[in-house]
């Protein structure tokens, strides 16, 4: 469900929706979700110093039934993930 979520609030906000990709990946200390955008679009979703990213961070934490859920926004230019 927080996949869905997570795509879904992305899509909002860049100018190239159909580049958005959410991976989930399950680690030893829990789940992360990577997000892949397109390159043009990465400082959109991070925003000014980092509050759309931390939004986002929130919103979708509160979705979450898990406790330790990671959220990386990737650039798909430099493929190196941005917290």
């Amino acid at each position: 469900m927080e996949t869905e979520a997570l795509e879904h609030l992305v899509r909002g906000i860049v100018d190239n929706p159909d580049d958005v990709n959410v991976r989930a990946r399950t680690l030893r200390r829990g789940r992360t979700l990577e997000v892949h955008v397109h390159p043009d679009d990465i400082g959109k979703v991070i925003g000014r110093n980092g509050r759309t990213a931390t939004a986002i961070r929130t919103v979708v934490g509160a979705l979450s039934a898990e406790q330790s859920l990671r959220i990386d926004f990737v650039d798909e230019a430099n493929k190196r993930p941005r917290r």
